[in-house]
């Protein structure tokens, strides 16, 4: 299992040091939550503090934007060069445009689903992604339950994943512990987002092993 740190639930007043501490801790990705206020009611942080960000990142930056506008934010973020940029399928209108948008930046593309959405969603869409993002909380703010139902969700991407014979990983975000990672691992899962549970725990090293079953 890959382990992408929310930054979402870092101390922002030492944002550099404990972006080096999760890289340090042996995390795979680092999770970047954008937030425009509108999409989603919270404001978190642009592109001049995501560019600090990446410089002192040793492991690819993961942006998910929760965003209206996604075309303006995808132009605003593709400079920074993220491994993953993704965007919410309930905000966009035309999906394949945008998809081969980021692409052409050189950056995989991955689309993100609100817990509500459903997977079959995505079935004339998966083989164009590399990543799909699994919401399981309602996107906005880090430190909420763990909606359990996203593991049957992704046990069903998963099927069409493998029918379609696509690529995409799945990502999962939002209220992954120790406690649930094993779950969502045998539903196919492949890298984990987790905020509060690693930034909380006192110990990033053990918090992101515990994770990387």
């Amino acid at each position: 299992m890959q382990v992408a740190p929310s930054i979402l639930s870092a101390d922002f007043g030492r944002l550099n040091e404990e972006v080096k501490a999760v890289c340090d801790g042996g995390c795979d990705l680092v999770h970047v939550d954008v937030m425009d206020g509108h999409f989603v009611p919270n404001l978190t942080i642009g592109p001049v503090v995501v560019k600090s960000v990446a410089k002192v990142s040793t492991k690819p930056l993961d942006i998910h934007l929760m965003v209206e506008n996604n075309t303006f934010f995808v132009e605003l973020f593709a400079p920074l060069r993220p491994k993953y940029l993704s965007f919410h399928l309930e905000e966009e209108k035309h999906p394949h445009r945008l998809i081969q948008k980021i692409r052409d930046y050189g950056i995989s593309p991955a689309i993100v689903l609100n817990p509500h959405s459903r997977s079959e969603e995505l079935e004339y869409l998966i083989n164009d992604l590399d990543m799909v993002l699994l919401m399981s909380v309602n996107p906005g703010f880090g430190g909420q339950k763990f909606i359990s139902s996203v593991i049957e969700k992704a046990a069903r991407l998963k099927d069409l994943i493998l029918q379609k014979n696509s690529s995409a990983l799945i990502e999962v975000d939002g209220g992954v512990n120790d406690k649930n990672v094993k779950r969502l691992k045998d539903a196919g899962v492949d890298i984990v987002v987790a905020g509060s549970y690693i930034y909380g725990s006192g110990d990033y090293d053990k918090a992101i092993k515990s994770l990387q079953v």
